[in-house]
């Protein structure tokens, strides 16, 4: 049964992924643009390429023939996963899965145009005078974001007129890839965010984790908990619109889908074809299966007959406060870990910049526990690590 998988994108969930799959005795090739990814320091090879070069991923697939083709991050040149699909690799979840959400155009028109699912209002623009365009119909506040990025890069919120230009700058220039569109979206005055982590199975039903809770920061995941308190009505609903897209992406695999919640409301927001930062929690032993072992047993057409909560869980993120060239070191690991049921994931990130994220701090409790309490005790617990340069 061992297969060889291409990672593309070696980052800290293609880590986790990486190990979840060395456990099964499959082997790996990490790739991706910097050399000593997190991933690649578990796998068994590497490449060091820019994956939005097709010419590039046309000469390590040719090298290293993979069964399997698993992109982690959306800057690839996902024109080619079709022809590797064609020869009879199989791409996770699916060729049209990974080119439909590198790009919020192609996902939110098949979510809201095509299958009819509740979304925030929103325009395209590919010049400044568009946009001023677009947010006249929109209105005031609005959200301005890239086609194509990720961790929030980006994202500005504006709420008057003198922002505007600001706004498209940046969404223009930290995009991921060759869009030159941004996406100007209604500001939705949301209750809470979710993310639903949607197990797609060749052989068997399409199955949802217990909702994960999940607080931002400038766009980027900052805590997330699990499960998040939401009503049967709007889990209900939020089951039923994930179903959808992914029947319609079609393929095999986990997938991370966004959810705004008002009131009674539930309005899909985004969606990952693979593991989601988020769900880091789960790393926590909050579920019987983590997301990774999930991801990986869907790929293999391993049977997982039902997802269950084991206990509560949170998750808060360590970011590195400055830039760190090179071998950043940590300390106040020990201080963290006397706190109760604690954990700590350092992802191995051989470089540093202000707000990047350098590891995990998890913690969690019976099922039947209070989440404030327990989203209290993971902050504390990331708040002891301080990320620092080498000496």
């Amino acid at each position: 049964m061992k297969r060889k998988i291409m990672l593309l994108g070696s980052g800290e969930l293609g880590k986790e992924f990486t190990i979840a799959a060395k456990r099964l005795g499959q082997s790996v090739v990490a790739v991706d643009s910097y050399n000593d990814a997190p991933a690649m320091q578990v796998t068994d090879l590497r490449e060091v390429i820019n994956m939005l070069d097709g010419n590039s991923l046309d000469r390590i697939v040719e090298k290293h023939k993979p069964d399997i083709i698993v992109p982690e991050i959306e800057a690839i040149r996902t024109e080619r996963l079709y022809e590797y699909e064609q020869k009879g690799i199989q791409v996770v979840p699916s060729a049209k899965a990974a080119n439909f959400t590198m790009n919020r155009k192609a996902i939110r028109d098949l979510a809201s145009k095509e299958l009819g699912i509740k979304t925030a209002g929103y325009l395209y623009a590919s010049s400044l005078k568009q946009l001023q365009d677009s947010i006249k119909n929109i209105g005031l506040p609005c959200v301005i974001k890239p086609l194509m990025s990720s961790s929030g890069k980006g994202q500005t919120v504006i709420r008057s007129e003198s922002e505007i230009e600001s706004a498209w700058s940046n969404a223009s220039s930290k995009g991921r890839g060759d869009f030159e569109e941004v996406i100007a979206e209604e500001f939705i005055k949301f209750k809470s965010e979710i993310t639903l982590l949607t197990l797609t199975q060749k052989n068997g039903e399409t199955l949802f984790c217990p909702p994960i809770g999940h607080r931002q920061e400038r766009g980027d995941y900052q805590e997330s908990w699990q499960p998040a308190l939401i009503s049967d009505e709007q889990l209900f609903s939020a089951q039923s619109m994930a179903k959808k897209v992914t029947d319609s992406l079609t393929g095999y695999g986990i997938w991370g889908v966004e959810f705004f919640l008002g009131e009674k409301e539930v309005y899909f927001s985004e969606l990952s074809p693979r593991p989601h930062d988020t769900g880091m929690v789960t790393l926590s032993g909050t579920q019987n299966f983590n997301q990774f072992e999930l991801h990986l047993r869907a790929i293999l057409g391993l049977p997982v007959n039902e997802i269950t909560l084991e206990r509560s869980g949170a998750s808060a993120v360590i970011l590195s406060e400055k830039e760190i060239s090179s071998q950043p070191e940590y300390t106040g690991i020990e201080e963290a870990l006397k706190f109760k049921n604690s954990d700590v994931k350092i992802f191995g990130k051989p470089s540093a910049r202000e707000y990047r994220r350098m590891g995990v701090a998890l913690t969690w409790d019976e099922k039947d526990s209070g989440i404030n309490e327990i989203r209290k005790r993971v902050k504390n617990i990331a708040d002891c690590v301080k990320v620092n340069g080498n000496k």
